[in-house]
């Protein structure tokens, strides 16, 4: 029999069960709806704040476009090239929806409310416009946003730990990206409503295009927030603390375990990790008996981290 140079253990784990689909397609077609409303608003009024908010809108929708093409080709089985799959294709294409979201969304926002800045833009007047576009944009971006809240409560209460503490630690980049770009935009909203009606108050046309440049900057922030979060993990990253100090002492409570030499784990998707182990047996184990505390330690593994999916066990002396 031929020698496999690939496994399928990590397949069902980086396959998405649906949730996620759910709350990236639910926030693309929010995004989109807003974008179509912020650009008529934009143009029809002439805000900065509102145009650069359609940017931010058509990063958005981009990104999700991106979200969705990662879960489909994670979803790929392995081959000699991946033997481990594609999991992390969606690290890869979240961290391409970070760039986007910089490029398009960050630098056009600055860019044009330092140009309009300096052409010294005049007051359209069309405030009942912008002010109907960002209603339409709270409902739709709040119904997304409200999607991934609570995805996230439900995911974090399965794992027992608190909502905040959840959010930093997932390694779901499509619901952690929707849920993080949804509160930009409802705060980059409230920005641009808070710019179009200094602008109504005063009759300066100077805080328009100045909120234009605080939603651009707003953006950056988000942009490199997302983008060194998944970086590790695009990389290789390791399993949780958490997780890491669960392993250890899984495998250190066998008897037939002198010591744990060395432990070894790399996320392979949002719910995949491999695990590298090299454990002193105790010397009154004969070789005959090592296949079967191998296999032991290997279930009990899987058991107390249900995301390991591979794991690799070097019987050594100390």
């Amino acid at each position: 029999m031929p020698t496999r140079q690939q496994s399928d253990r990590s397949l069902e784990s980086t396959r998405e069960r649906g949730g996620s689909r759910t709350t990236v397609l639910l926030a693309l077609a929010a995004n989109a709806l807003i974008l179509v409303a912020k650009v008529i608003g934009g143009l029809l009024t002439g805000s900065t704040a509102l145009l650069a908010e359609a940017a931010h809108s058509l990063a958005d929708t981009t990104n999700q476009t991106f979200l969705l093409a990662s879960i489909a080709l994670a979803s790929k089985p392995p081959n000699e090239e991946q033997p481990f799959g594609h999991g992390r294709q969606r690290f890869l294409w979240t961290f391409l929806a970070a760039v986007g979201m910089f490029v398009a969304g960050a630098l056009f926002a600055i860019g044009y409310g330092i140009f309009e800045l300096l052409r010294g833009p005049e007051s359209s007047g069309s405030y009942g416009i912008a002010w109907a576009t960002l209603v339409i944009a709270v409902i739709a971006e709040g119904a997304s946003w409200l999607r991934a809240v609570r995805q996230t409560r439900a995911e974090a209460q399965h794992a027992g730990r608190p909502w905040r503490q959840h959010v930093r630690a997932s390694r779901d980049p499509s619901v952690k990206m929707v849920l993080f770009e949804d509160t930009a935009a409802l705060v980059g909203i409230f920005i641009a409503l808070a710019g179009i009606v200094a602008d109504q108050l005063t009759g300066s046309s100077v805080f328009d295009p100045a909120a234009s440049i605080a939603i651009g900057l707003l953006l950056v922030g988000v942009a490199v927030w997302m983008g060194r979060d998944v970086s590790h993990l695009l990389i290789g990253g390791a399993a949780r603390p958490e997780e890491r100090e669960v392993l250890e002492r899984a495998i250190a409570e066998f008897d037939e375990v002198d010591r744990v030499v060395e432990l070894l784990t790399m996320a392979l998707g949002p719910n995949a990790l491999l695990v590298a182990a090299r454990v002193d047996l105790s010397d009154s184990i004969t070789p005959g008996q090592t296949e079967e505390i191998a296999g032991r330690i290997d279930e009990r593994l899987r058991e107390v981290v249900p995301d390991v999916t591979e794991v690799f066990l070097d019987p050594t002396r100390a």
